[in-house]
């Protein structure tokens, strides 16, 4: 019986080692790449255009305003489904490259850190699904209504503060991957003139995200210790706090600035990932 099971699960991984290795699976992956790119392009603009007050009511600067953007294009209803395939793709893959390429050769903690990667390009392939199938995304609303539901128990509000926490750790990850230029390992980084603009592209945009993520987290740590949910929001409300600052506009501008710069380094990504 064992040999048996042995069997089943060695066919298993070598069937989808077959997958994860096949050359139209790999292109599929490096188009999540691309679409995450063009998301942070234009949540980028929406930034700006919240700095600026130039945004409409209900053009949110997160991954579903960005969503909703592209689906009020003409031909939008379209690239939004290639968005959710993209992202969903990117998703499958690293999953199997965290089991594959690491978790079976003892790399647990390399492969928990890509397979947490593959949740987090999962979760945004979410709102793209949702907007595709006629739905309503509001991530603000929605980290309102979860955090007014843990503030209502001592343990929730220890469970809302520490996520608050992780985002803040997230955030901080980001902005050292940007200084110390991590990113690079990512990729095989293009020669001359070309190679230093990637480089730039990288700096400015993983610290502009960081930024933006760890001032999500912020909120939610205030909310856990006020106890007060109207505090907590996602990254459009985080982003619209930044702008309430003594100079926030001109901060929000150049963090817009820096997830245009992060979407630009996506779309080299793409074609260059080291995959």
């Amino acid at each position: 019986m064992a040999s048996a099971r042995t069997t089943v699960v060695s066919r298993l991984l070598s069937a989808a080692r077959t997958v994860h290795e096949s050359t139209w699976f790999e292109t599929a992956a490096r188009a999540g790449f691309a679409v995450n790119g063009l998301l942070h392009v234009l949540m980028g603009v929406l930034a700006i255009a919240v700095a600026t007050g130039a945004s409409n009511p209900g053009d949110d600067a997160d991954p579903a305003g960005a969503i909703r953007a592209v689906a009020d294009t003409p031909g939008g209803f379209v690239l939004v489904w290639v968005i959710a395939a993209g992202l969903a793709c990117l998703a499958l893959w690293l999953l199997l490259e965290a089991v594959l390429g690491h978790l079976v050769n003892g790399e647990v903690r390399r492969g928990l850190l890509v397979a947490a990667k593959a949740v987090a390009y999962g979760a945004l392939a979410v709102p793209a699904v949702t907007i595709g199938l006629g739905g309503r995304v509001e991530s603000d609303d929605d980290v309102r209504e979860i955090s007014a539901f843990l503030v209502q128990t001592p343990i929730g509000i220890v469970v809302l503060g520490l996520a608050g926490l992780a985002v803040v750790g997230i955030g901080g990850y980001f902005v050292v991957k940007g200084v110390r230029r991590r990113f690079l390992d990512d990729i095989r980084t293009p020669s001359g003139a070309v190679g230093k603009a990637v480089t730039v592209l990288g700096t400015v945009g993983y610290i502009a995200k960081g930024i933006a993520l760890a001032a999500v987290g912020v909120l939610l740590i205030i909310t856990a210790v006020t106890v007060d949910p109207a505090e907590a929001s996602g990254l459009d409300g985080a982003l619209r706090s930044v702008a309430q600052l003594p100079f926030g506009a001109a901060l929000l501008v150049l963090i817009g600035l820096g997830l245009i710069a992060y979407g630009l380094y996506c779309g080299v990504r793409a074609r260059r990932a080291r995959l």
